[in-house]
């Protein structure tokens, strides 16, 4: 336990950050699991709108530090192929 007040502030801030992050990450991985299970069904239309709330999520969390910038721009080009290659 910090004995410094500001410390145990920083210890209260951090924790509630943390808990963000992971929410935040985790909006991420199941915005790519459901767009997995689009490709895999087949549905054009429906993909194609999970693809935009995919990139949604990425840049979020790539504006707010959860994620680097260039791995949100790595996972969105990487999701646009699998989408390209099902058409």
């Amino acid at each position: 336990m910090p004995n410094i007040k500001s410390a145990a502030k920083r210890l209260r801030q951090s924790k509630k950050r943390n808990l963000i992050n992971r929410m935040r990450k985790s909006r991420v991985r199941t915005s790519e699991n459901r767009l997995d299970e689009g490709i895999a069904a087949g549905n054009k239309e429906a993909v194609q709108a999970l693809l935009s709330k995919c990139y949604s999520e990425l840049d979020k969390a790539a504006k707010k530090g959860v994620i680097h910038a260039n791995k949100a721009d790595r996972k969105k080009q990487r999701l646009a192929a699998r989408v390209a290659k099902m058409a």
